[in-house]
């Protein structure tokens, strides 16, 4: 957002950043095996392409370099604020403008906000009887502490999510034992990783070169949308490849049978892992499937009752997704507060306006994550469109623009009735996608190119202008 700014002359802007640096997924994530479960060379920027990438799926560390390159390479440092968390936003009727309250006290007063807070930087722990009794190291996987050496210790990993399917292979080597506690297993595809050499580097440096792998890799991609988006009866490919994978590397049928999904494929992610079921077959780690029924100061107790003593915990258990937008304090016009305009469920305009808060956008908003292809793509797509909308402000000289309702609710009506037949509301799916009413407030329910070919340019009368 902050590049595209620069680009179209807009420099009076300022990113508030709450932590002391910047990086965001790629500076909090820092467990064993942290990477990418998108190809590289898709999971950039489109105007930032990367020849250099190290693997087809970049470690974490790579990934937060590319992102503190790009700042110095577009200038953005003078605009970086660190260590202003925002506490509110409250928007000014008379003023026309936006109050943004920091947690130092400080208070900023601009035309527009854009928020590219994310959706998975909120960890979420599970309510455990006596989870605060462990007299143990315990910590979450978006907070690793390395100061814990695992080495020679019982460790118990409670969730099967993506990053747990990273790090459980590179601490069951050390561990002396590992237990393992899933309560739904993941599908989980095969990951065509591997080291690019030096000359198809070199290669990529030629002109094209680097624009044509990522294009090849945008439609392969792609082409998974088929059954998220038309059919749910089409995700059947990928449960044969699920399966087949899944046999391959699992030949004890009864922890087979443990890892075998009773849902159908795609309602939750689909993770990528060559490594994850090696890892389960070991000899010291132990997968086990009973519900948690109690933690105490030295095991877990199972809903069996078995005990498992452990010296260590480590949650893999995801984050606080809907909760990450609706907790904030967002008051807009006539004093509404968000969660007062989202009372029936969150709803906006295309992931990226809500009606009744003016100049105020989101990046990767609700409904505007994937399931099947690089979520960058979305976000640039939301960035040209709100800068189309900045650029309807400067024509019209208007002060504000706010979405209207009617437009609003049109687009939400649509969207539900897409969603209703696809695959997340499909096979007894519980998900992080959906909220507590059961609907899918997450994912766009379509192709990328379909959502990038809608938010191309804005319908100025979808907008009341506010002078």
């Amino acid at each position: 957002m902050a590049i595209k700014l620069k680009e179209a002359g807009y420099h009076d802007f300022v990113i508030l950043e709450k932590a002391p640096d910047l990086g965001g997924t790629w500076r909090d994530n820092t467990y064993p095996g942290c990477a990418c479960d998108v190809p590289s060379h898709m999971y950039s920027y489109s105007f930032a392409l990367n020849p250099d990438w190290s693997r087809m799926f970049s470690p974490q560390e790579e990934i937060w370099d590319y992102m503190r390159a790009c700042v110095d390479r577009y200038g953005i440092a003078p605009h970086l604020r660190y260590g202003k968390r925002v506490v509110s936003l409250e928007y000014d009727d008379g003023a026309r403008l936006w109050e943004v309250a920091t947690a130092d006290g400080e208070t900023l007063r601009p035309h527009a906000v854009v928020s590219g807070i994310g959706a998975l930087h909120i960890p979420s722990f599970p309510e455990i009887a006596g989870r605060e009794r462990f007299a143990g190291p315990a910590f979450h996987s978006a907070a690793w502490d390395h100061s814990v050496d695992l080495t020679g210790k019982r460790v118990a990993v409670i969730g099967t999510g993506a990053s747990a399917i990273q790090f459980v292979p590179q601490i069951a080597s050390r561990a002396a034992k590992l237990t393992v506690f899933q309560r739904t297993p993941p599908w989980i595809h095969p990951k065509p990783d591997f080291a690019i050499p030096r000359r198809m580097r070199r290669a990529l440096r030629l002109p094209g070169a680097a624009r044509t792998l990522r294009h090849a890799l945008y439609w392969l991609l792609e082409s998974r949308a088929l059954g998220f988006t038309v059919d749910p009866r089409l995700m059947k490919v990928h449960e044969t490849l699920a399966r087949r994978h899944l046999e391959s590397q699992v030949p004890d049928p009864e922890l087979r049978r443990k890892l075998t999904p009773g849902y159908t494929i795609g309602c939750k992610r689909i993770l990528i892992s060559s490594d994850y079921y090696p890892a389960l077959t070991r000899g010291n780690v132990d997968l086990v499937t009973d519900e948690i029924a109690e933690i105490r100061e030295h095991s877990i107790i199972d809903a069996t009752g078995a005990e498992h003593e452990v010296d260590v915990i480590v949650y893999g258990t995801g984050f606080k997704v809907i909760e990450s937008l609706q907790d904030q304090r967002i008051v807009g016009r006539n004093g509404v507060k968000i969660q007062e305009a989202w009372q029936d469920g969150i709803e906006t305009y295309y992931g990226i306006s809500t009606a009744g808060f003016p100049n105020l956008f989101f990046l990767l908003g609700p409904n505007t994550g994937l399931g099947h292809n690089s979520v960058v793509f979305m976000i640039e797509s939301q960035i040209r469109y709100v800068m189309d909308c900045l650029r309807l402000l400067s024509r019209t000289r208007a002060r504000a623009l706010d979405v209207r309702p009617e437009r609003q609710r049109e687009f939400g009506r649509r969207l539900l009735e897409r969603l209703d037949p696809l695959v997340w509301n499909s096979g007894g799916c519980d998900s992080w996608y959906l909220d507590e009413q059961g609907v899918n407030r997450t994912i766009w329910p379509g192709f990328t190119f379909e959502y990038w070919a809608r938010t191309r340019k804005v319908k100025p009368d979808a907008y009341e202008l506010i002078y």
